[in-house]
């Protein structure tokens, strides 16, 4: 007993100094910003802030003019929408699997509806539905009581649009309204559209990349050293090249694109291509870091799986398919959390290549923690940045959890 107890004595005492490090860099400042988010700490209470409960948050989220909707609204509008459409995927993929007929109707109920006119598509949508319907009824596959379920649950949301017409009002909707009457959900709509814009596709293209590097090519080791640089080269460094490269007068991105007949892009002075362009250096950065780590996930695949695939007769994409993209799970679930946290993140790149601007004009790349930055740095309003900081903790770490509730039935970990 005596033994154990020195032991587990000693391991302490050589953790005390690691406690101590992250406990005055890390916990303390984080524990302190999250008090301060309920004091009104500003430039004229530097030395005593005044306690204001929830209205830091409140501050952050008041609309100048009011919206016309509440956010409880929209979130629940999206809920309905995500149930609904869960409810026709799992339909639709249960009964016309095995049903040409089906599948035919289904393709041609995409395209009438997509060709309609807006004022009729509603129509045009319960129409379609109906034959599609009928289609699957007067098959002779054996349907079960599940799906049927979920048939009356595509005629019910049929019938609900047919009868009252109405628009939906998801949280899309409350951003784009919001975004012109606050600043905090401007930068929310901004980091939103940077991540779905730049994840998805640095995930695709280092996984493209990786998969080039691991087969048989000449000047390997050359091209991970390439892709791998960007990564490690200094942000600020980065952007000041970027920053002439998008140059509309004499960048070179411009100079390429004029071989193909295309007119030149304003890249840092039009509000369009600001997200877009924040999301291209930072794809450039990050995607040999990730391709890096999907390569050591390809090499850590056992041949034998391949070598059995191939006596079996599969093809190149059969192999990827069932062999190399479920046993690259695990790494793919790994850089997508990274990734995600990394994008919501995102400020460098806006402040260097807009010489500390949110963006060229209207506010087109302020992001979360560059309004954080502002009403810290800029305004001197410590509180309201401590709240809008937690807020973005709580976004990151929904998300999070979400991606850990989903991994554990996606992800696969062979032994």
């Amino acid at each position: 007993m005596k033994r154990k107890v020195r032991e587990a004595l000693l391991a302490y005492l050589f953790l005390v100094p690691s406690f101590l490090i992250l406990g005055t860099f890390v916990f303390w400042p984080v524990a302190f910003s999250f008090v301060l988010s309920f004091f009104r700490w500003d430039f004229k209470n530097m030395r005593n802030p005044v306690f204001a409960g929830f209205e830091n948050y409140r501050e952050i989220f008041r609309f100048f003019p009011p919206m016309n909707h509440s956010f409880a609204e929209a979130f629940l509008w999206t809920c309905f929408l995500i149930f609904v459409s869960m409810c026709i995927v799992v339909a639709v993929y249960g009964t016309v699997r095995k049903n040409r007929t089906a599948w035919f109707l289904l393709i041609a109920s995409i395209l009438l509806y997509t060709l309609s006119e807006p004022l009729s598509r509603t129509f045009v949508l319960g129409l379609c539905l109906l034959f599609f319907i009928v289609a699957i009824l007067r098959t002779k596959q054996h349907l079960s009581k599940h799906v049927a379920g979920l048939i009356a649950a595509v005629v019910g949301l049929t019938a609900f649009m047919l009868t009252f017409d109405k628009r939906f009002y998801t949280v899309v909707d409350f951003l784009l309204e919001g975004r012109d009457k606050n600043l905090f959900v401007k930068a929310m709509f901004n980091t939103f559209y940077y991540v779905v814009l730049s994840v998805p596709i640095t995930i695709g293209l280092a996984l493209g990349i990786a998969l080039m590097l691991n087969s048989n090519i000449k000047l390997r080791t050359f091209f991970r050293t390439a892709y791998f640089i960007p990564f490690v080269t200094s942000i600020v460094a980065i952007s000041l090249v970027w920053r002439w490269i998008f140059d509309d007068a004499y960048g070179l991105l411009n100079y390429f694109l004029s071989f193909f007949n295309v007119q030149k892009i304003a890249w840092l002075k039009d509000e369009r291509w600001t997200i877009p362009t924040i999301a291209i250096v930072s794809i450039w950065r990050i995607v040999g870091y990730n391709a890096v780590i999907f390569l050591a996930g390809l090499q850590s695949i056992d041949r034998s799986y391949y070598e059995a695939a191939e006596v079996d007769g599969a093809n190149a994409g059969q192999k990827f398919l069932y062999i190399t993209w479920p046993l690259l799970s695990p790494t793919t679930f790994f850089l997508l959390i990274v990734s995600l946290i990394n994008a919501f993140k995102v400020f460098t790149e806006v402040y260097v290549l807009y010489s500390g601007l949110p963006g060229p004009y209207n506010n087109s790349g302020l992001t979360m923690v560059y309004y954080v930055f502002d009403r810290f740095y800029v305004q001197q309003r410590m509180g309201i940045a401590c709240a809008a900081a937690y807020v973005l903790f709580a976004i990151i770490l929904i998300f999070t959890l979400i991606q850990f509730k989903v991994g554990r039935n996606v992800v696969e970990y062979v032994s």
